[in-house]
């Protein structure tokens, strides 16, 4: 098949309708738009295979005379994952054109469907879909509210979020993000809390997906919990944010876990008592107390910070003296390895690319449909995850520190 006919599928096209999705329910469905979509596109590579094969385009003068030209359509079922598809399949007069894309006793089409899920997970975006497809390929689609091609995820998610998991996690990441849902006909915040797992061998892996009305500690407790059922014995390393009780949570799944208050929280959770104009000196006062050498060294330069800033921002003070004993753990580790552990930097890049894919939607209407699309989003991003550069440093201090405990 020539390039002339993967312009069907080209990054391109994708990114246009990437712009376009607003809703889940705007994609998929019985007789509904990727249904059909499925369809025009087949039939569209199926017309473009002919023109190569005739070497003319339909009702082109150069083609009169060639002695072989259209000779209208068959019509064939296709079944794809997400079920069966009407096609018309074009043929030639000499009966010498043989279709690639679905030949002549070709019955299922497979992979079809991981095209139009990839689609889903980019967060899409489909008013307008149907000019566009107008423009692009002359067929007219209906926009009707569908969901059977993404229903088929539900199953491969539930085996996902119940999966076994490594016995041992070096580090795990605890962060939520806020998405709008829609509940008995009112539209509310809701909480999707993320765990995010680093490996003995520095492999990142998403531990789990839940959503709940709110964030709070007792929550965590159960994930944490989940994940101790799911086969989870130890983590040498929590980093969270400051909400309160989160430490007493994780103390009681995992008495043992050293927990570390994301320094990054820290300093946007400090930002909140001093004025816009005076926040730079003071990022970089508090940058002398995480930066420092030793804990003893953070404890001098939070007491300077106290000398010189206290009296205008108290709150500063109190917030780091409050929250002191799950902030200086990193301090116990070599400057090079200190910021995989003091910042959910990693979760929160991941939270970033989840983002990008719930904006355009403004809200869903049920957790199962955030569930299914930030899952295939988590599964697209992590394509491109690699090992952190610190991870080996890491590692060989681990087994040190936690000889009794790390996994040889």
């Amino acid at each position: 098949m020539s390039d002339s006919t993967a312009v069907t599928l080209k990054p391109e096209l994708v990114e246009e309708l990437m712009k376009m999705v607003r809703n889940p329910q705007d994609l998929f469905g019985p007789e509904g738009l990727f249904h059909r979509l499925k369809g025009a596109l087949m039939e569209r590579m199926l017309e473009e295979e002919l023109t190569e094969h005739l070497g003319f385009e339909k009702n082109a003068v150069e083609g009169r005379g060639k002695g072989n030209s259209r000779n209208g359509y068959t019509s064939k079922q296709v079944k794809t994952e997400s079920g069966p598809v009407e096609i018309r399949v074009p043929r030639d007069r000499l009966g010498t054109f043989t279709p690639q894309l679905v030949s002549k006793h070709q019955r299922r089409l497979e992979g079809f469907d991981d095209k139009v899920l990839a689609l889903y997970a980019r967060g899409m975006s489909v008013r307008d879909i149907q000019s566009q497809l107008r423009e692009l390929y002359g067929t007219e689609v209906a926009p009707e509210l569908i969901s059977r091609v993404t229903d088929g995820v539900v199953d491969e998610l539930h085996a996902w979020q119940q999966r076994p998991l490594d016995a041992v996690y070096p580090i795990v990441y605890l962060d939520a993000l806020f998405v709008s849902v829609r509940d008995n006909g009112t539209v509310s915040k809701k909480a999707v809390y993320i765990a995010l797992g680093t490996n003995v061998d520095g492999q990142r892996d998403v531990l789990g997906l839940w959503v709940q009305a709110t964030e709070g500690a007792h929550f965590w407790l159960q994930v944490l919990t989940e994940l101790k059922n799911r086969g989870v014995q130890d983590i040498l390393f929590a980093c969270c944010d400051g909400l309160t009780g989160f430490g007493q949570a994780i103390e009681a799944a995992f008495p043992r876990t050293v927990v570390q208050t994301c320094i990054v929280h820290m300093i946007r959770a400090s930002m909140r008592y001093v004025p816009f104009s005076d926040r730079k000196p003071v990022v970089t006062a508090l940058k002398e107390i995480y930066g420092a050498p030793s804990e003893t060294a953070a404890q001098t330069a939070l007491d300077a910070f106290e000398r010189t800033h206290g009296t205008r921002y108290p709150g500063v003070v109190k917030l780091w003296r409050s929250r002191w004993a799950e902030v200086v753990p990193f301090l116990a580790y070599p400057p090079e390895i200190r910021r995989i552990l003091y910042t959910t930097n990693a979760i929160e890049s991941l939270n970033y690319q989840l983002r990008k894919v719930i904006k355009p939607k403004g809200h869903f209407p049920t957790e199962q449909s955030v569930l299914k699309i930030l899952y295939l989003a988590i599964q697209r991003a992590k394509v491109g995850w690699k090992m952190a550069k610190e991870w080996p440093r890491a590692r060989a201090h681990f087994a040190i520190v936690f000889a009794d405990r790390f996994p040889v």
